[in-house]
């Protein structure tokens, strides 16, 4: 699925998904970099994003994929 990652006005993550018109700020990464693991959602969802470059700039769409569960 297509989601867009973005820095807040506050300096923290949040995906968009916008399929689902769904907003939710990034609450825990496996990477520090983020890029090549996985994310969790404040709603719960993990989503498995691709391997980019530590300094990719944001915002940026991705293809990322739901993990079951």
């Amino acid at each position: 699925m297509k989601v867009m990652i973005r820095k807040t006005q506050t300096g923290a993550l949040s995906a968009y998904v916008p399929k689902k018109d769904l907003e939710e700020p990034i609450v825990s990464m496996q990477q520090p970099s983020m890029w090549g693991g996985t994310i969790t959602l404040g709603n719960g969802w993990e989503l498995e994003l691709p391997a980019m470059a530590e300094d990719t700039r944001l915002p940026i769409t991705v293809e990322a994929r739901k993990v079951a569960g």
